[in-house]
């Protein structure tokens, strides 16, 4: 049975954060780690030499500002903990509401609280709503989420 720390993991629009790549902070230990050893061995300064002879290494501050944006997707602090943005429409929604969550609202499929989610997530937290409504917190928790889900 899942723990209630298990279940403050469950965002208020659906999404699971241990499944989310920013909570598990691999991506971003490893931009950081990157990046240093980069800064270690100049690669700014011998990029400018190899992109005589590789095309690509002439888009390398690009590339290491990349790296830097990957390093701050680190989450620190989940949803229900203050996380994300401070001024959330849809955690502010449900607190108003005094719901756990979206799954708990009868509007949650047609809801545009919910479309800034879209570009990134496709309709799987939609997906997760409807099961979380299903199946419950413990069902949702035990079984298969989505993460990102677009129809082509």
């Amino acid at each position: 049975m899942p723990s209630n720390q298990d279940k403050e993991l469950i965002t208020f629009c659906g999404l699971y954060c241990p499944d989310c790549i920013n909570h598990k902070g691999e991506v971003a230990d490893l931009a950081r780690d990157l990046r240093k050893k980069l800064r270690e061995e100049k690669m700014d300064k011998v990029s400018k030499g190899l992109s005589k002879y590789f095309k690509e290494f002439k888009n390398y501050g690009q590339c290491y500002e990349v790296l830097g944006a990957m390093v701050r997707l680190r989450c620190n602090r989940t949803c229900r903990k203050g996380g994300g943005p401070p001024q959330c429409k849809v955690r502010n929604c449900c607190k108003k509401k005094d719901i756990q969550g979206c799954w708990e609202c009868g509007e949650f499929e047609t809801c545009d609280k919910l479309d800034f989610l879209k570009p990134l997530h496709g309709k799987a937290n939609i997906e997760n709503l409807k099961k979380l409504k299903k199946n419950g917190l413990d069902g949702f928790i035990k079984g298969k989420r989505c993460w990102c889900e677009f129809k082509e």
